[in-house]
Parts: C-alpha cells; structure tokens; sequence
C-alpha cells in the first residue's frame, strides 16, 4: 500500500507542476482566449482544481458543498458551459486559481497518505489516478491553445529529442491474421478508464500498417501533386468541409516550407510526423497514397500482440514504463521525435513510435466494447458513443506518461485538427 500511495502522489506532483509551468504567465495571458473551440488558461487552471475536489473529496457528490460557493464552481462545469462562452464568465482571478487549487491539493494528499485505512482502498485510488488523468488531459488542451496563441514565444525551444534514421519513412510491416486480446481488465490495467474495457478476443484479417507515421516530407508531396484539389481523394463530407474551412495544408504550414508554432517560425523538418490535420485531410493523403487509415483494432493489435508468446504486452517494447529512451512523451519537447528515433520502443511486429509524437487517427467510430460498465465518472465515455466522433490511438508529445496505454482512446470530431493529430497508413493483406 505504501508504494502505491507514494506512485499516486508522485503522479499527482507531476501533472501539477506540468500545469503550473502552463499557467506561470502574467495575467492578460491566462484570460485570454485563443479559439472558441479551447478554454482560456485559466478556466483550465481552477476547473482542474474543482474537478479534484468533486471526485476526491466530496465522492463524485455534487449534492456536498465544495471549497468553492455553489454559485462560483458551477462556473468550472464543462457541461454547463460552453468553451465558446468561458472567456465571458466571471472566473477567478489567476491568483485565486492557483491559491484554490493549492488548498484543494493538499487536502487530497492528506487523503493519500490515509489510503486503505478506511474505505475500499481501490476505489480511492482508481479516483485519484482518474483525477491525474484529468489534468494531465487539460493539460494538453492547454498546449494545444497556446500552440494556436500569436505573438512571441512563451514556452521557449523545447527540450532536444534522438535523431531519427533514414530509410524507415513509408515503410510498412505485415501483421497476419488471427485472434487477439483487444482491450484490458481491471485486475491487468487497474487505472485504465471504463471505454478500455472489458479485454475481450477479437479475430483480426492479416493487413499492412506503416512501420511510423506519416511525415511532413510525405505529406508535403500530397499538397505538391494537388491534392487538396483533386476530388478524387476525399469524401463527399471531407470534400465539403475542405471547401468550407478553405483547407489547403495542414495548420501552421505556410506556403513557403515553413510552419509557425508556439510564436516560432522555423522551416518545415521533413522527417517529423506530420501533425494537425483533420480525420478527413487524414483520409485524403492516405486514399493519394493507395492506402487506407487503420481501424483502431488494427492499430491495437499492432501495438501490444505477442504472437510468439499469444499474449498482450503492456507498452509496445514489453512491460516496462515508458522512458525517454523508448518514447516521446511528457511535453517538453514541443514537438514529435523524428521517425525512426525510437528502435527500442518498436512492438512485436516491428511498428515503432506508436506511443507519443502524434495522436493517430483510425478509421474507427467511437463505440463501447461488448460489455462496457461506466465508471465512477459515468459521463466520462458514455455520452459521446455512437456520435460523430472518429477514434485516436497513441497519444501524442504533449500526454503525460503516467497515463498512456496502448489501450488509451481518444475521441474527436472528424473537422478538429488543432489536436496534436496525425496518421499512419494501413493496407489489406
């Protein structure tokens, strides 16, 4: 019990000092809004610390009052109030923010340090890793608004990532037909969330996937043959949202071979997975290419079967935890790692850089798995099955390590592309 009090609140310091390096800027920064699609800075910052304290102080009970009045939490629920509309609400000031969620964190490390001593010693800390994962989620959105910021850098260069290795760009692996254990359990994945579960077998036909992501370099030779404006590539929705949002390359390209990000000019390095394109921008370049996207059971497979051993692995390289020798993770690069920077992350078919440098798109809608069970959030997935979102896989840069799994899904609309997105291509065998 011990190790794991001192594993939730180890996770617990490090995604709040992720989020106070986010939110260390002067005031004027914090309130402003970048795009009605993302909150400002600090509407993330006190809505972390109310989300904290409704799940691990009050129980998940809405009903109990909370640090905050009733009249200012309600400000900070995500439901209630539209991104568009947070920057016009009165929200705590920057300094009243940071000194709520100070209160509300260490009354929540008072409670880790009494796990198991009363009550269900797993349900307390499946609601503490939960919590985790919220921020941690929040924040990337905060990542991703002060990507879309203009004006001078914030963040400054980032920290320096392993070089990738020529030859690997547009190569592809076979995976061959058969079952597998898609998804996870409890008692395998105690901190995984409710749309991960339960682990079932599925029968998968043999297919083709990329060995990386698709790169800039890649991409650049789509927009160069034409392929924003040649129909044949893209659905009639895709076709109709490029018209309409005047797509023509991926966000923060430029026309000249460069691309502006965090406040940074910097020519376009061709050997990056591309980033920031939309499921439907996604679909184009791999239908150009003569591919496909991958479904997100394909994509799973790939990453975690053992087919010598017939048995899942818990990161694509094995069991071990993710390190900076295996992954680009955690955010302080700014930026994906070069394909083929990773060798020792490759899974057992060979398929590298699945975890980190960019969200994936699948071709996969957003469903429960047979015999889903919502979880103590129980609005977490539910609601949004059977919508018009399209699935991610791998997580990106910007998602804290501690709460990556092969299993992780992500959810988006197929127009979003301010999300750290990018595709990898799949093939029928």
């Amino acid at each position: 019990m011990t190790d794991l009090r001192e594993t939730l609140a180890r996770d617990l310091t490090a995604a709040r000092e992720r989020t106070l390096l986010l939110t260390d800027h002067d005031e004027p920064e914090l309130l402003a809004q970048h795009t009605p699609l993302l909150s400002p800075l600090v509407w993330d910052l006190a809505h972390i610390g109310q989300q904290e304290d409704l799940w691990l102080l009050r129980g998940g009970d809405a009903t109990r009052p909370g640090v905050l009045p009733a009249e200012v939490e309600v400000l900070y629920d995500a439901f209630s109030q539209p991104r568009a509309v947070r920057a016009r609400l009165p929200l705590l000031p920057p300094v009243e923010a940071r000194a709520y969620c100070r209160d509300v964190r260490g009354r929540v490390l008072d409670r880790v340090e009494r796990l198991g001593v009363h009550g269900d010693a797993v349900d307390d800390a499946f609601a503490v890793a939960m919590v985790v994962s919220h921020e941690q989620q929040h924040d990337e959105t905060m990542l991703q608004a002060l990507a879309l910021r203009a004006g001078p850098p914030l963040l400054g260069p980032g920290a320096p990532l392993p070089p990738g290795r020529p030859g690997v760009a547009g190569t592809s692996v076979l995976v061959p037909g058969g079952e597998f254990v898609l998804g996870v359990d409890a008692a395998d994945e105690p901190f995984s969330l409710d749309n991960e579960r339960p682990a079932h077998v599925v029968d998968v036909p043999a297919f083709r996937i990329g060995r990386v992501p698709v790169t800039n370099a890649e991409y650049a030779a789509f927009v160069a043959d034409g392929g924003y404006r040649d129909d044949r590539w893209w659905s009639d929705r895709g076709r109709a949202h490029r018209d309409e949002a005047g797509l023509t390359a991926p966000l923060y390209w430029g026309p000249d071979g460069t691309r502006t990000r965090f406040g940074v000019v910097e020519q376009l390095p061709p050997d990056e997975p591309v980033q920031h394109v939309t499921w439907f921008e996604a679909e184009a370049h791999a239908a150009w290419a003569g591919a496909r996207l991958p479904t997100e059971v394909e994509w799973e497979k790939a990453a975690v079967w053992d087919p010598a051993l017939r048995r899942r692995r818990r990161r694509p390289w094995g069991d071990t935890e993710p390190t900076a020798a295996l992954a680009n993770l955690d955010g302080a690069a700014l930026r994906p790692a070069p394909v083929g920077a990773y060798p020792a992350g490759a899974s057992a078919y060979g398929v590298e850089q699945l975890l980190g440098d960019v969200w994936e798109w699948t071709s996969s809608g957003f469903t429960a798995w047979p015999g889903f069970r919502p979880m103590l959030y129980a609005d977490y997935s539910a609601p949004f099955f059977g919508g018009d979102y399209k699935v991610l896989r791998g997580g990106s840069w910007a998602v804290g390590s501690s709460i990556l799994r092969p299993s992780f899904r992500n959810w988006d609309h197929p127009i979003r592309r301010q999300v750290f997105s990018g595709l990898r291509l799949a093939w029928d065998a």
